[in-house]
């Protein structure tokens, strides 16, 4: 059974986007995004604020913004790397024979930006973190469907990720920068989107943007069909009349 959905709210932020039209237009024109921004985030408490780096800051901007004031609502968190910048400073302090900064190691892990929401939020809602590659987002829409089919009458979908810091950053794809996205998603019984994985005899040509990217730029316009194709696996989402 396929599951039927629609957005009922989006935001995203990246170096000099942080709005609606902002990142449309840039959407319709991508572009390597430069600068040193950071979201302000004002809506956390400072001591909370403080422990987390630039992507957990994006990460959870773009949660607040998306994400209804009352508690309640089921997250999914996606980043094909997490905050692994974190991961590869405390493998270089290992390296070195220095100690471990005990926040730094709590806050490399995968689900730390989702945990530090919800307790900031006081939130015990069910959240859940997804890493699966060139196919993260399709992970973590397949799991807010779980979350729709199961009952719950809407779910918020943290996309977020950055460029790889050296010495794995020639393995970053051309142009990444930080950026982040969330989705409020609803059940849609008779048209909305939809997101089927099919086996593909061929290789077929992806989106000229990063798949996290590509992904979000079908969510928020009238595109009819976006695909991404990861090995043998092709992701086709629809959008029906």
């Amino acid at each position: 059974m396929t599951v039927r959905f629609s957005v009922e709210g989006w935001a995203a932020w990246a170096p000099g986007l942080g709005d609606q039209a902002s990142w449309s237009a840039w959407l319709s024109d991508p572009r390597t995004l430069t600068g040193d921004d950071v979201p302000e985030l004002a809506e956390m408490a400072p001591m909370a604020r403080r422990r987390l780096d630039r992507l957990g800051r994006a990460a959870l901007q773009v949660a607040y913004w998306v994400t209804p004031k009352t508690t309640g609502v089921p997250l999914v968190f996606a980043s094909r790397y997490g905050d692994i910048a974190r991961s590869v400073a405390l493998l270089g302090d290992l390296a070195r024979g220095e100690p471990l900064s005990p926040s730094s190691f709590s806050t490399s892990v995968h689900n730390a930006i989702g945990a530090m929401f919800s307790i900031a939020r006081q939130d015990r809602t069910a959240y859940t973190a997804v890493a699966a590659g060139e196919e993260t987002v399709e992970a973590a829409i397949v799991e807010a469907l779980g979350f729709l089919a199961e009952g719950a009458r809407e779910v918020v979908v943290v996309s977020y990720d950055e460029s790889l810091p050296s010495p794995f950053d020639r393995f970053s794809s051309e142009g990444e920068f930080t950026r982040a996205w969330a989705c409020r998603l609803v059940a849609a019984p008779d048209d909305g989107l939809s997101l089927t994985p099919m086996l593909t005899a061929a290789p077929a040509g992806n989106a000229d943007l990063p798949a996290d990217l590509a992904a979000l730029r079908f969510l928020t316009t009238d595109a009819a069909e976006y695909r991404n194709t990861v090995g043998a696996r092709t992701w086709q989402w629809q959008r029906h009349a």
